[in-house]
């Protein structure tokens, strides 16, 4: 034995009269540093339930769950984490990774209580002492950079490159890249609620990163037959949820789709067995219109059994998406490659034909249903003096004309009335044909409605963009036309929407140019419905109404896409497509 071993017993006991270290809480105050780790307090309204806090929680100390009076929306699960400080050891992992930095430590860690179970509690929610407290664990992400990431960058053609030509502006990812980025994605979900087609999207982004992209493809088509020209012009609703661009960049969904479909020069073969006809149940069904609404329909019900056939006025499918986009951003030799798709399920195709009031009266007489899927055909009228003149031309009609196969504008001035897409389309069309292109816009450029993509590449494409101008008419001159207009003031919306212009003065400023062309919008053309079945229908501002499947009112008629009140993209298109299959398998079976 050692002589320690004998005298450390009196050593101890010569430590009795010595007073304790231990300070007797809660009795006697001692706080936390500035930046302990204390308690959680969660911003539920900046939480958006993303989920990602249980998922780094490696105590498995976090749950998501509902609480009352916070229901889920566009963006928002509706869940809110509980914490167990039973299980909770203070790490903070769950503060670096909040995607909206909702969540933080206050630096209180003092709590004396005798019932176990409230050590269980939803920050934010069930209301405690230290809620509004400003000290504590916050989270750093210029350090940290947790929470959010940017996207991998993809290649673009330079703007003086592109403009010489009609190939396609974005070059795409690698593989590797695409693996990347697909790998950002946490898993939360929030992105399917804001896809109107609903679409698997984290589903397919683990197949991506995982490099199983035969089994992507085969997701898209779960419940989106058109997923390679979504993937290029896509208005990407579940980009503006995604969780990582609230600090970050969000998941290029869109881009990534494409990349999938991109991979395989067949997706017909890709698919095999699992586009084929169904089984046939003996029921016809015809589809008025071949664009993304009127297609889907198709697809589905004859994947269902239905015998489908799709009606068209062009000599290809997928309306005026494939023949108003331009090339640059939707190639069209990926039409016949989609295309195939509808075929191997069984949908018979009927080009060329312009549906009348009579045709239709025959589609009602031979087809046991009907999907009128015709979108919005007509120019809208700039309702300005002298638009009716030579020169003065719809964008609508000049994008489906094919301008890239025509005579060129070089030397030309072009004015482009509008802020859409449309209106960016065919702005940059003209400067790739060889024109000095000016856009006139109502309002400001943040109010524009086109993409923010498609502006961005617009003004790198050197388009005058003149914003704030207000039209007052076109008039002919001895060489072309000239433009008049007011400029703006912007008057706030008292209900918080966009401004309205408002004249600044009096004065008329003009601008001189070759063609104008105008790009407000367009109309439903419904002339071809008879007046008969118009009046058994409900039609507002010449669409018409239906209910959540897609039912018109009128014996086993339906409608969806632009015809009915909507957004006015192809992924709401397909949406309305999707709701019209089960409107007609509730109706004939």
């Amino acid at each position: 034995m050692k002589f320690t071993d004998v005298i450390s017993p009196f050593l101890a006991w010569s430590r009795a009269a010595k007073k304790a270290d231990t300070i007797p809480y809660p009795t006697q105050q001692n706080p936390g540093a500035d930046r302990y780790r204390g308690f959680h307090i969660n911003d539920t309204s900046k939480c958006i339930g993303c989920g990602r806090c249980e998922t780094i929680c490696e105590n498995k100390a976090i749950d998501m769950v509902k609480v009352e009076g916070i229901e889920p929306t566009k963006g928002d699960s509706g869940l809110r984490p509980v914490v167990d400080y039973g299980r909770c050891c203070w790490c903070g992992l769950c503060i670096d990774v909040c995607s909206t930095g909702s969540l933080a430590f206050t630096n209180e860690y003092r709590w004396v209580t005798e019932k176990p179970d409230t050590c269980r509690y939803t920050p934010g929610v069930d209301k405690k002492a230290w809620d509004n407290e400003e000290k504590g664990y916050r989270q750093e992400n210029d350090v940290l950079g947790w929470a959010g990431s940017p996207r991998e960058e993809m290649t673009i053609e330079v703007p003086e490159e592109r403009i010489k030509t009609f190939d396609e502006v974005v070059k795409g990812y690698t593989v590797q890249q695409a693996m990347d980025e697909a790998s950002r994605c946490i898993q939360c979900g929030l992105c399917i609620s804001a896809c109107p087609a609903h679409m698997h999207i984290p589903d397919y982004l683990k197949a991506i990163a995982e490099g199983r992209f035969v089994d992507a493809v085969k997701l898209f088509y779960d419940n989106n037959p058109l997923p390679e020209m979504c993937g290029k012009v896509c208005t990407r609703q579940c980009e503006t949820v995604c969780a990582m661009g609230y600090q970050g960049e969000s998941i290029a969904i869109r881009w990534l789709k494409r990349f999938a479909c991109e991979q395989f020069e067949s997706l017909a073969d890709v698919l095999a067995l699992d586009a084929q006809p169904g089984e046939p149940n003996g029921k016809k069904v015809a589809v008025v219109g071949a664009g993304p609404s009127g297609l889907s329909a198709a697809y589905y019900l004859s994947r269902k059994g239905y015998e489908v056939h799709v009606f068209d006025r062009y000599e290809k499918g997928g309306g005026v998406a494939w023949y108003a986009i331009p090339e640059y951003r939707l190639p069209a030799e990926g039409i016949s490659k989609q295309m195939e798709v509808f075929e191997q399920a069984g949908v018979i195709m009927n080009y060329g034909k312009e549906i009348n009031a009579a045709m239709l009266k025959k589609l009602e007489s031979e087809f046991d249903a009907v999907y009128l899927a015709v979108g919005l055909q007509k120019p809208s009228s700039a309702r300005i003096e002298g638009e009716d003149l030579p020169g003065v031309k719809p964008a609508f009609d000049f994008l489906v004309s094919s301008p890239e196969k025509g005579e060129g504008l070089k030397g030309k001035t072009v004015i482009v009335i509008g802020g859409g897409n449309v209106a960016m389309d065919t702005a940059r069309t003209c400067v790739r044909l060889g024109a000095e292109v000016i856009l006139s816009y109502r309002r400001r450029v943040e109010d524009m409605p086109a993409d923010d993509e498609e502006i961005h590449e617009a003004m790198e494409e050197a388009i005058d963009f003149r914003v704030k101008t207000i039209p007052i008419r076109i008039e002919k001159t001895k060489n072309g036309i000239r433009y008049l207009y007011h400029e703006a003031k912007m008057i706030p919306n008292p209900k918080g929407g966009r401004p309205s212009p408002k004249p600044k003065d009096d004065v008329e400023h003009a601008i001189d140019a070759d063609i104008l062309f105008s790009a407000i919008g367009q109309t439903s053309d419904i002339e071809f419905i008879p007046e008969s079945m118009q009046k058994e229908m409900e039609l507002k501002w010449g669409r018409i109404i239906v209910d959540d499947k897609q039912y018109t009112g009128y014996k086993n008629f339906f409608a969806g896409g632009d015809i009915t009140p909507g957004e006015g993209d192809a992924i709401t298109a397909i949406a309305d497509g999707l709701r019209a299959v089960q409107g007609i398998i509730d109706r004939l079976e």
